[in-house]
């Protein structure tokens, strides 16, 4: 009997111990970290679309396939394009011309205004001298009438030689040939259809792993068709879902660890919560539940997280979208906000714009030179 009651005593007092062991570390350190298994890796996916309308001539990439930033994907029949932008050239040169006959016609109204003049002046001298031998009937008075009617046919001559060149001068006043509305027009013309050829070769935006890859060579495609989407795996996040009894002291930039089940207990990732969602999963379902109708059962919500890895880490240890995590986060400094206001540290580096290319400015400016006589340095003056 002294046995078993001393091995009851004992099997207690370790009980006891067991207990205060566990509140000890509760207290001190349990206590201040939240974990939850219910994370899952999330990533940006750069849909791959076409700008223009074409057929896929050329696929030079697939799914789980790693591409660099500017790497060709798949390339469009050019022809279409080509001749767009042929028929803008030539539009651009027509138009030149057009512009050109604009100011060389201003020149020669101007011209004739002047010799309207001097023809008008010479009449009003004749008939002021026949006008002063009319009485001594040197001169006839139907010839003096004539004279007089001269002088208005040239006047209206003139003032109509004065109106075309005011709207001649209208279309022209204060521009160049290079300058001109109508040239400018043209030239964006040709920027546009040169533009839409650069489109037919499709590259990727950014470095990453090509997925749902859906276009196929001979398929004719549409403006804004989704054809794939490519992955950067360096900027991966993990969104976990903790319970809303979870949040209270979480804050923005409290430390992270996260492990992967895919690498197992072996790998850990440091990172840092950069913020938590507005609402509980269930609110922004497709169907949220209506908790006002029918029976009602409480359940306790889960709320997403975000959390921000650290990409030298994700350069040794790669993570997938979709894959499951566990996330502990350590919640002992709560001087942190309650709202994010700047998740992502750095914008994902897109392709550089198609909007400026020498070449076609080099193009145009030789158009200009051949139909107008202006050199590649006047057009860059401008």
């Amino acid at each position: 009997m002294s046995k078993r009651r001393h091995g009851l005593m004992a099997l207690g007092l370790l009980a006891i111990l067991a207990g205060v062991g566990y509140g000890s570390y509760w207290f001190l350190s349990a206590r201040f970290y939240e974990s939850t298994d219910d994370a899952y890796v999330n990533d940006d996916l750069v849909q791959i679309t076409s700008e223009v309308p074409g057929t896929v001539m050329v696929l030079s990439v697939d799914d789980t396939q790693g591409v660099r930033r500017g790497q060709t994907l798949l390339e469009l029949d050019p022809a279409d394009a080509e001749v767009a932008r042929s028929n803008a050239e030539a539009r651009l040169a027509g138009t030149v011309r057009q512009v050109r006959t604009l100011f060389a016609t201003a020149e020669q109204l101007r011209a004739r205004i002047i010799d309207r003049e001097i023809v008008l002046r010479r009449a009003q001298d004749d008939y002021h001298r026949r006008s002063n031998l009319l009485q001594d009937g040197a001169v006839s008075a139907e010839e003096l009438s004539h004279a007089q009617d001269n002088i208005v046919q040239i006047r209206a001559n003139l003032t109509e030689a004065r109106e075309q060149l005011k709207a001649t001068t209208v279309q022209i006043d204060g521009t160049t040939v290079a300058t001109h509305p109508q040239v400018l027009a043209a030239e964006a013309a040709v920027r546009d259809a040169a533009l839409a050829l650069r489109r037919t070769h499709i590259s990727a935006p950014v470095a990453g792993v090509v997925a749902r890859r859906s276009v196929q060579v001979g398929q004719r495609v549409a403006a804004g068709t989704p054809l794939m989407a490519v992955v950067p795996l360096s900027y991966v996040w993990v969104d976990a879902n903790f319970k809303e009894v979870q949040l209270k002291d979480m804050r923005v930039g409290q430390p992270v660890e996260v492990r992967a089940d895919v690498y197992g207990r072996s790998v850990k990732y440091h990172g840092k919560l950069v913020g938590l969602s507005a609402g509980s999963g269930s609110a922004f379902a497709l169907l949220p539940a209506q908790n006002a109708s029918g029976n009602w059962i409480k359940i306790v919500q889960r709320v997403p997280v975000r959390i921000a890895l650290d990409p030298k880490e994700l350069s040794v240890h790669p993570l997938r979208v979709g894959l499951s995590t566990t996330v502990t986060v350590d919640v002992r400094n709560t001087s942190g906000a309650l709202v994010a206001s700047e998740v992502r540290a750095e914008p994902i580096p897109a392709q550089a714009s198609m909007g400026d290319d020498p070449d076609v400015e080099a193009r145009i400016a030789r158009i200009l030179a051949a139909n107008e006589g202006i050199g590649a340095g006047a057009v860059a003056a401008r």
